[in-house]
């Protein structure tokens, strides 16, 4: 009996923890992540990869054929202007030069002979001409002796232009012998040696490289392959910084000096080489070396710095309900203050980085989800239709698609023109794409609308093309971020300027009191029942409000004294921005229904344990 009793207290004691453990609820307490807003500089860079290499460096070849005899420099020699470098066997052109030289002794010898012809066929002729006179010769003979000297004079003639060609043998000969020493044509170091002793040079097409000497290793280059996607921002003279594998601690800078309009397809990837210019004053940097590089586009020192995770932010239905308030007003209809940017946190989109899924769901005020939950087809202000379905941002309600459509097929062509036309001057009159004028998705603007009349590039002034490119312009963009003021989520348009990927640095603040972060708001109820009980003169009404706002303040934690800041167009550093809010169904914690063992303790942590 005994045991039978000690069964069934079991047994119902683990019916007891069943049931208890199965039917009992634990208040969702959701977890709110949250950034703070720093102070300090951005800066917004390029990156790219390049190599090494010596601002001057000259190939030393050889003119002339021959056996290397000797070698005077190896690698990494040091070499001035007119030092002997390498001797080639000079012996087969010494010979050439014998040879050349005999042969302008022969042509002179020749030279001789034939003017003592031509003084002798002039002799010849002078007395022919004195016969002739007392008609002692004929006209023939005398016709002849002309001849004979017209005939050496020719001759001679030959032989002093046979002179003139033996002495030219003669310097061609003498200079090739010169050019079996080969110099240094520069001062600098050889870099490159690719040939040794006994080795036979053969210049007979064109000249062999023997020989890479670099001028001044103190001063480097780097050719960087800079994408076309981003040399558009890339500008003489901007600041560089680079770093290399041999000296992964340390960090190099350079600046741009020249941005080659040479395209480079690989793969049909479109790069341009840009130089960059590095001093080397401890000759750590080596030609050949690769540099990651990062180029310098713009740079904002002791600014407001937004993470741009607070600006991906964007709250839905669920976290509202989370929190225990209602959904605001601007995010029901699918509009928000200060339109023209983008979704609520969604954070702008800058050049050259690839939208996040939260923005492609939500860049525009409106859409198929209204903005952030609003109606489909609520266009943003200014946007496409308005309210008529068209929104700047997400596909519009399938019926209004249709009677859209039928409505545009009834339209006369110059209705319908007409009718394009007005949606164009609404969208730039509100800038309804996301992004707003200009901004991504918007409308663009016309980059090559002529102002004035066309220059010809050569005729501006400039010796070099990067001289002619305007300076880059700061593109500034719309974004919202979300902060908790007294346990309530309230939004804050932003205006944002340079960002670097990670932060986004902040212009101009519209909205209302932003919390500061070492003073955190009382309960917003507590403060109303307060001040309704300052103006009540009745002692029931009195009593009753004194009564429930110390059942509030009881249940309420304690909480220091609570500031805001008076100057909604400022965010001072320390602010916390909220990027995330847990919600239920993203699960917090034990649930109705849990399915664990009843025979083991489930302590009622939840996130509440957490905070």
């Amino acid at each position: 009996m005994r045991r039978i009793f000690l069964a069934l207290l079991i047994l119902g004691g683990a019916i007891t923890a069943y049931g208890y453990y199965t039917v009992r609820t634990v208040e969702f307490v959701p977890d709110v992540s949250t950034v703070a807003v720093t102070e300090g500089d951005i800066v917004d860079t390029v990156g790219a990869t390049g190599a090494l290499e010596a601002v001057t460096t000259v190939q030393v070849g050889s003119q002339v054929s021959g056996i290397i005899q000797e070698l005077h420099v190896d690698f990494n020699s040091i070499v001035r202007e007119g030092d002997v470098i390498m001797r080639l066997d000079p012996s087969l052109f010494e010979t050439q030069l014998e040879q050349a030289r005999a042969n302008l002794l022969r042509s002179e010898a020749d030279a001789e002979r034939l003017s003592v012809a031509v003084d002798d066929a002039a002799t010849q002729l002078r007395r022919s001409r004195e016969l002739a006179a007392g008609d002692l010769i004929s006209e023939t003979e005398l016709e002849a002796a002309e001849v004979a000297l017209r005939s050496a004079e020719a001759q001679l003639k030959s032989a002093q232009a046979q002179i003139r060609q033996s002495q030219a043998s003669l310097s061609m000969n003498e200079v090739n012998l010169e050019h079996t020493v080969i110099r240094a044509p520069i001062d600098g170091i050889v870099t490159s040696r690719l040939v040794d002793v006994g080795q036979t040079v053969a210049a007979s097409f064109q000249a062999p490289e023997l020989f890479v000497i670099a001028a001044d290793l103190t001063k480097m280059r780097v050719i960087a392959n800079i994408d076309e996607s981003d040399v558009g921002r890339i500008r003489p003279n901007q600041r560089v910084t680079f770093t290399v594998d041999a000296f992964p601690a340390e960090e190099f800078e350079g600046s741009v000096s020249q941005i080659r309009l040479e395209p480079i397809v690989t793969q049909n990837v479109v790069t341009y080489a840009t130089v960059i210019d590095a001093p080397n004053p401890e000759l750590k940097l080596k030609p050949g070396m690769t540099a990651t590089v990062t180029v310098e586009v713009a740079r904002r020192e002791n600014v407001m710095r937004i993470p741009n995770s607070a600006l991906r932010f964007r709250p839905t239905p669920a976290i509202f309900a989370a929190l225990g308030q209602p959904v605001p007003p601007e995010l029901q209809v699918g509009r928000r203050p200060g339109a023209g940017g983008t979704s609520s946190g969604s954070g702008p989109a800058r050049s050259g980085e690839s939208p996040t899924g939260a923005q492609r769901q939500g860049a525009a005020p409106g859409g198929a989800a209204g903005g952030d939950f609003g109606p489909p087809g609520g266009g943003g202000p200014g946007g496409f239709g308005g309210d008529r379905g068209f929104g700047g941002g997400g596909a519009p309600d399938p019926e209004r698609r249709q009677r859209m459509m039928e409505r545009m097929q009834q339209m006369s062509p110059e209705e319908r023109q007409e009718f394009f036309a007005r949606m164009r001057e609404r969208r730039a009159a509100g800038g309804g794409g996301p992004g707003g004028p200009g901004g991504p998705g918007g409308p663009r603007r016309r980059a090559n609308a002529q102002q004035g009349p066309n220059v010809p590039a050569v005729e501006r002034g400039a010796s070099t093309i990067d001289a002619l490119f305007a300076p880059i312009e700061v593109e500034e963009t719309n974004g919202r971020v979300w902060v908790l003021n007294g346990g309530r989520l309230s939004g804050l348009s932003v205006r944002l300027g340079v960002t670097d990927g990670t932060a986004s640095e902040l212009l101009a603040v519209d909205g209302g009191p932003v919390p500061s972060e070492s003073v955190p708001p009382a309960n917003r109820d507590v403060e109303s029942l307060r001040e309704r009980l300052a103006t009540v003169a009745d002692a029931a009404a009195r009593a009753a409000l004194e009564q429930r706002l110390a059942a509030l303040e009881s249940a309420t934690p304690a909480a220091p004294a609570t500031t805001a800041q008076t100057a909604p167009g400022t965010i001072e550093a320390g602010v916390r921005l909220v990027t995330n809010v847990s919600t239920p169904d993203a699960g917090s914690g034990p649930a109705v229904g849990n399915s664990g063992s009843p025979l083991i303790p489930q302590f009622p942590f939840g996130r509440r344990g957490r905070r």
